[in-house]
């Protein structure tokens, strides 16, 4: 089955913020249900200890689990959730365009 995850962020992309560590004891519900970045935002999951699991809602189609020192690409307004496999820390770097302010 193909895949719509990317397997890296495009050039010409900048980091501009990053959320906390989230654990499986402060894992937003929200982020346990579909959801998407805002327009222009793509993310990149580190993941630091334990094992996730990451996938894209329909109509997109993909899935990973990972672990220590794994990344993962979302693409701007893709929806996906995530999910703790086996406990540990994960935060999401935040990029846009360079440039770009909203």
């Amino acid at each position: 089955m193909m895949s719509d995850i990317p397997h890296g962020l495009p050039l010409g992309l900048e980091a501009y913020g990053r959320s906390i560590d989230f654990t499986a004891d402060n894992l937003p519900l929200k982020l346990q249900r579909a959801h998407t970045t805002k327009p222009g935002t793509w993310g990149l999951i580190h993941v630091l200890e334990g094992r996730i699991h990451f996938e894209l809602e329909a109509p997109l189609a993909g899935e990973v689990f990972a672990e220590r020192d794994d990344t993962i690409v979302i693409e701007p307004q893709a929806p996906h959730h995530v999910r703790f496999v086996e406990p540990g820390r994960f935060y999401v770097e935040f990029y846009r365009r360079a440039g770009a302010t909203s």
